[in-house]
């Protein structure tokens, strides 16, 4: 006979429906657990959903190459009615006068070149007449080396330091660098050393204003083409002072250039963010 476990802490095993147990009695089945569950709510423990991927959107725009220094919008070097409204407007008239320079009688030209020369003559006469109207001549025409770096480097200066300030270095190279030649010039004759032609000498152009505004752009460039362009461009003058073609002229320059180095501490704090 088979054994059944009974006793204190020993839940005895129900009895099963159909089975006849040893007294004659039919036993009956216990109801399956699953029919005992139909009835109760089943709470399901169900993982959460995985969020859905984010959709990932390809950028239209083209992707810049990574270079160690920016590089400019080509419109950006040349001069504009509103962002460089000082360099535009004096690019216009200097382009009027080397047209006219190029079309008109030359004896007429060189009447206006003699007329508008800062000669020690003519800055004794007339200073307040020369001094600007030297400057709205280009010697060697609208072709010229000078004539290409007034348009880059007057749109920088300009651009970083706005019209009147930019103007202000141009004028103060212009007018330093003149006098600073044409005087000396004076004291020679003065003292024997000249014949009095010199006092006569043909002296016109826009290039010690450019020469100062290089100095001075050069104060607001990164070291890395500040001192490169400054190298260059004092060897470039001391190289034409070598030659001694025309030293008064070339020492006019390298004054110049070292009026615009000169003014670094008045144009940095002038310098903007350029537009």
């Amino acid at each position: 006979m088979e054994r059944t476990a009974t006793g204190p802490g020993v839940a005895a095993s129900p009895p099963l429906s159909g089975v006849t147990l040893a007294d004659g009695t039919a036993a009956v089945q216990a109801p399956a657990i699953a029919d005992l569950l139909d009835g109760v709510p089943r709470q399901r423990h169900a993982a959460p959903p995985a969020p859905a991927p984010e959709p990932v959107f390809a950028d239209p725009r083209p992707t810049a190459p990574l270079l160690p220094f920016p590089l400019p919008r080509l419109w950006r070097l040349l001069p504009t009615p509103t962002g460089t409204p000082f360099t535009f407007g004096y690019t216009a008239v200097l382009a009027v006068t080397s047209l006219f320079a190029a079309l008109a009688d030359p004896a007429l030209v060189h009447a206006l070149y003699q007329d508008s020369s800062t000669d020690v003559a003519h800055l004794v006469r007339m200073p307040g007449v020369v001094l600007p109207a030297s400057a709205l001549w280009i010697a060697g025409g609208v072709l010229s080396p000078y004539a290409l770096a007034f348009v880059l480097v007057l749109t920088a200066l300009e651009r970083r330091t706005g019209g009147a300030r930019a103007a202000c270095v141009f004028l103060a190279g212009h007018v330093l660098a003149t006098l600073a030649t044409e005087i000396p010039v004076g004291l020679a004759v003065l003292a024997g050393h000249l014949p009095p032609t010199s006092l006569h000498r043909l002296d016109y152009g826009i290039s010690f204003g450019v020469a100062a505004s290089i100095g001075a752009l050069c104060g607001l460039l990164p070291p890395w083409l500040r001192w490169p362009l400054l190298t260059l461009t004092a060897a470039e003058l001391l190289n034409d002072l070598a030659a001694f073609e025309d030293p008064m002229t070339n020492w006019g320059h390298l004054i110049a250039l070292t009026i615009g180095v000169a003014s670094w501490p008045f144009v940095r704090r002038w310098q903007k963010a350029p537009r």
